[in-house]
């Protein structure tokens, strides 16, 4: 090349794939969503109470907690509970840590998924299990989720060209159901193997929207049952501890508090 001649960079443009995919649970799905009451302590701080206080009230109320452990559509929509997108963005950028070709930052500037929130199909049930605080002695309590036996999910993913494909995509998908997952006490963290997902079809999905959309929610939020016999036994303890300890109007005016 001849002296002061610049050469010409060429700039391939990007462009953007998408795809439609519908995710089906492998295990059951538990939702994790932080508590209204949390939220407000960390916005205005939370108040010690005195001992009299927490001898008036209760510690948890289940039903409230159930209700609460989840995100949910204000109006009509196909299903009432929805669930955070990013999650899912989250299970495909940890899985390529174990995926080779890929990066988990790479996936992170490269993959988004489109909506906020994705309509969520199942029926929510109620479940308490033992877990573990987040102080030095990791002091055990009782928490009160929504879990799902069945469920699945429409997601539309976002992503670069060519840097990624429709097939990497598929292949990112496929193994974050397995090895990551979603949700609470999921596969990724290594003693749950909760929310665990495979790829699939409306068509494969098709039970699981029939019998669980908005308005079966709803019923199933009016008419709450229990996941399993250990939740069911704590819930019947709970309530009949409650109306000893209080009476019945009083437990009932702190359920609703």
């Amino acid at each position: 090349m001849a002296k002061g001649i610049l050469e010409t960079i060429e700039i391939e443009p990007l462009r953007v794939g998408r795809v439609k995919v519908w995710i089906k649970g492998r295990t059951p799905l538990i939702c994790n969503r932080m508590s209204a009451k949390a939220k407000r302590d960390l916005l205005a701080g939370s108040r010690r109470k005195t001992k009299a206080e927490k001898e008036q009230n209760q510690k948890h109320d289940p039903k409230a907690e159930f209700l609460d452990s989840f995100e949910r559509r204000a109006g009509k929509g196909p299903t009432r509970l929805v669930f955070p997108a990013p999650a899912v963005k989250g299970s495909m950028a940890n899985a390529a840590l174990e995926t080779k070709g890929t990066s988990k930052t790479q996936v992170g500037r490269l993959v988004w998924v489109e909506d906020q929130r994705v309509d969520l199909y199942g029926i929510p049930q109620l479940f308490m299990s033992v877990v573990r605080s987040a102080d030095m002695n990791r002091t055990p309590d009782i928490r009160t989720r929504a879990i799902l036996a069945e469920w699945c999910m429409p997601v539309s993913i976002a992503f670069v060209t060519p840097q990624l494909s429709e097939q990497a995509i598929y292949q990112l998908l496929s193994n974050g159901g397995i090895i990551m997952g979603i949700g609470d006490f999921r596969q990724e963290k290594g003693k749950g193997n909760y929310g665990q997902y495979e790829l699939a079809t409306e068509a494969d999905c098709k039970a699981i929207i029939a019998a669980g959309g908005q308005k079966q929610q709803d019923e199933a939020l009016r008419d709450i049952t229990c996941f399993d016999e250990d939740s069911a036994e704590l819930l019947r303890w709970h309530s009949e501890e409650m109306r000893k300890r209080f009476g019945a109007a009083k437990a009932q005016a702190n359920a609703t508090a």
